[in-house]
């Protein structure tokens, strides 16, 4: 598997040879030209550094750690830590930057590291570049024995849900009022530790946790689709839970289940909690191409713009910063609230949503019933050395010029009925289709006519 280096992260299967896989040499030269590459920048020589639960974490750990202090860079090491948690430490803590070690919702054999700058989000895609090119040349040295960095441990967690607590839009006493039963998935990663120590703290009294057991053993697919989550699902059918929170390895992607047992749809999670924000205060809202069409309908409803931006965290944040935005994110159930931090988190969604649903006084199911039930259908294409992007791309435009596009990332056509987006993955060797319409029917068939295409270039 090669190594795929995007605006995600540079991540990898573990086992293989240099520049095939992650390996230790590629985790030592990465985070050794990243230490270089932050004092050349003028950064603060400090770096936090925290990891979700997968089994190879604590060995690329000490591998981050030892390249760090090796190039004369001060670690704090979060240990066991979500994706936002190492995103607001940074600047909580002045540093000049941040490696998150998590492959994210990819299987347990990746893994991979998430390069943060001083403002605690993602390094931009020309530094992403000047940084590989050091790595490729090898032009970074290490420091003697007298110049070498600093270790320290921290633990930030309490610190992150504090400031979830501070937020004007998140209600404790609502919560507590509301007296909420909850069941947790956290498929045995940090979020196991993460959310029911958030729950407990919003005042929620019954947690049930299923998958908590932070050991990198996968219960299921990390990803939080329904297909993945059909065991918290059963399990919240069969008794009396109001709602079911499931979160990725990392804790940035949030998905939900309605007291009935059916999901929620990750794509509504960022829907629901617009919704919340917007109604109490107004700015515009944004969110990836790939992102429901029911966004548009919460921007229209709460008289606001929306804007769309390419897939990708930096990318959403980079739109959002431009726009002013008061809410934003990606479909996949991923939460930016600048009021906390410019950063996909879980946590805020989760304390966001639950004031949200506290004050509806509604079931989940009620709350879901809501907004617009569209349909979305997702489709990959392996990539390999054969298959040209351009001209596939090309071939899509020219066969549906007469509907609106955007070509900011792949190509996303616009049909009366609905939409396809084709793009190449940030984080796997694949090519991505998805489309969206108002029945699963209508969107399939949107799929398939445009997959003709593909095929056929």
């Amino acid at each position: 598997m090669t190594l795929i280096k995007s605006i995600s992260g540079i991540r990898g299967t573990i086992g293989g040879k240099p520049g095939e896989a992650l390996t230790p040499m590629d985790i030592v030269s990465i985070s050794s030209a990243f230490g270089v590459w932050l004092k050349k920048s003028g950064g603060n020589k400090k770096v936090i550094i925290g990891r979700d639960a997968r089994i190879s974490g604590e060995m690329v750990n000490q591998l981050v750690v030892g390249a760090l202090l090796s190039v004369g860079i001060d670690v704090v090491d979060l240990g066991l830590a979500t994706t936002p948690s190492v995103e607001m430490a940074v600047t909580d803590y002045n540093a000049g930057g941040g490696i998150i070690i998590t492959a994210s919702h990819n299987p347990k054999n990746w893994n991979a590291l998430k390069l943060l700058n001083s403002r605690g989000e993602f390094i931009s895609d020309q530094d992403g570049k000047d940084l590989l090119k050091m790595v490729e040349e090898q032009k970074y040295t290490f420091n003697e024995v007298d110049d070498l960095g600093t270790y320290s441990k921290e633990d930030y967690l309490d610190k992150h849900i504090e400031h979830i607590l501070n937020l004007p839009l998140v209600n404790k006493k609502l919560i507590e009022q509301a007296g909420f039963s909850i069941a947790v998935d956290a498929v045995n990663s940090v979020g196991g530790i993460a959310i029911p120590r958030l729950l407990k703290a919003l005042g929620v009294r019954v947690v049930k946790e299923i998958n908590c057991t932070p050991d990198g053993e996968f219960a299921h697919n990390p990803e939080p689709l329904p297909e993945n989550i059909k065991e918290i699902c059963s399990q919240i059918k069969d008794s009396d839970f109001d709602l079911g929170i499931i979160v990725d390895p990392d804790v940035d992607r949030l998905a939900l289940v309605c007291e009935n047992g059916e999901p929620f749809g990750e794509e509504y999670t960022l829907v629901a909690v617009a919704d919340y924000i917007l109604e109490n205060s107004k700015g515009p809202l944004v969110a990836n191409l790939s992102s429901t069409m029911a966004l548009k309908d919460i921007a229209k409803k709460h008289g606001v713009e929306f804007f769309e931006s390419a897939v990708g965290e930096v990318n959403v944040v980079k739109t959002m910063k431009e726009q002013k935005a008061a809410i934003g994110g990606e479909g996949n159930g991923g939460i930016i609230y600048p009021e906390l931090h410019y950063g996909r988190d879980a946590l805020v969604g989760v304390a966001l949503f639950l004031t949200h649903l506290a004050s509806s006084k509604k079931t989940t199911s009620e709350l879901r019933a809501q907004f617009a039930d569209y349909k979305m259908v997702k489709h990959k294409l392996e990539l390999d050395d054969t298959i040209d992007l351009d001209v596939i791309l090309e071939g899509v435009r020219n066969k549906y010029a007469k509907f609106p596009s955007n070509d900011i990332d792949g190509i996303k056509i616009n049909f009366p009925a609905g939409w396809v987006h084709l793009r190449k993955s940030n984080t796997e060797p694949i090519i991505r289709i998805y489309g969206e319409a108002e029945t699963e029917e209508k969107a399939q068939k949107l799929l398939s006519d445009v997959s003709h295409v593909v095929k056929s270039e």
